[in-house]
């Protein structure tokens, strides 16, 4: 399906792609500390949310 260069090409891309997605996490981790203090909050109320969606149209259909 896919040639010995492609799959070389796509593992190594995916390599590279995720250390420097960490690598920028690290470094922006440092300067985010206290803007995210209430986003817990924010995703749980998402979860029950959606949870409350799924119950509902899973009533609907019985």
């Amino acid at each position: 399906m896919f040639s010995t260069g492609q799959l070389v090409f796509a593992i190594l891309f995916f390599i590279s792609f995720v250390a420097i997605i960490i690598m920028s996490y690290k470094k922006d981790l440092k300067g985010l500390k206290g803007s995210y203090s209430g986003i817990r909050w924010v995703i749980i109320g998402f979860i029950c949310f959606v949870s409350l969606l799924v119950i509902l149209k899973k009533l609907s259909v019985s």
